[in-house]
């Protein structure tokens, strides 16, 4: 991870010493490093195990700030992964299951302006927002890469789908949500079988 801040420099002042008197030079201590700047983990912890995600705010910081508000405000926990494609990617993020293994579309906060110009690519393991055809409609949902998918980079399909964080620890557990049998629920297609839930969305500590 590139520094987020540059070393201090520690100017020296010089004392003027008096005529005949030996002066002993100034000893400056100097400045420690700047600490860098420690990025937020999530745990996603669902029903198949827990997946660790570092956010990325210094390449998308609407994003990530988008994502913990949901997040803190206990948004996901109890959402299902709705859409699973092995091959390409695993989407959540935005339903809850109904009693009848139906699904219904939560309220969410208005959308958030789309970032991909200045994100990384949208490799195997990273997380990125999931949106309609409007470049600028992405709201809660959100879809980890199980493979490198260079079609969702900026400026392809209509503006790109901004990265904003990497899978760290987990992606075992992604990798077995990708193979899940799917089918169609609620006349939506590659909808796992049996729920994948969502359990909680938190802070590490």
């Amino acid at each position: 991870m590139k520094s987020f801040f540059k070393i201090a420099l520690v100017g020296i002042l010089a004392t003027p010493g008096f005529a005949q008197e030996a002066t002993k030079p100034e000893v400056t201590e100097k400045k420690p490093p700047a600490k860098e700047s420690k990025e937020v983990t999530v745990v996603m912890s669902t029903s198949m195990g827990d997946i660790h995600i570092e956010l990325d705010s210094k390449n998308a910081p609407k994003t990530v700030e988008n994502f913990l508000k949901y997040t803190d405000d206990k948004f996901y926990d109890g959402t299902i992964f709705h859409r699973v494609i092995d091959g390409f990617m695993i989407q959540g993020g935005g339903f809850s299951p109904n009693a009848d293994r139906s699904f219904k579309k939560k309220k969410t906060n208005p959308p958030v302006k789309n970032e991909s110009a200045k994100t990384p690519d949208n490799k195997r393991g990273t997380i990125a927002m999931a949106r309609t055809s409007n470049p600028d409609s992405a709201t809660s949902q959100f879809f980890i890469n199980v493979v490198d998918n260079a079609g969702l980079n900026y400026p392809l399909n209509g503006g790109g789908y901004a990265t904003f964080g990497k899978v760290t620890q987990g992606m075992d557990v992604v990798d077995k949500i990708k193979t899940v049998e799917t089918g169609v629920r609620n006349g939506v297609q590659n909808v796992p079988k049996k729920n994948v839930t969502i359990k909680s969305v938190k802070r590490a500590k």
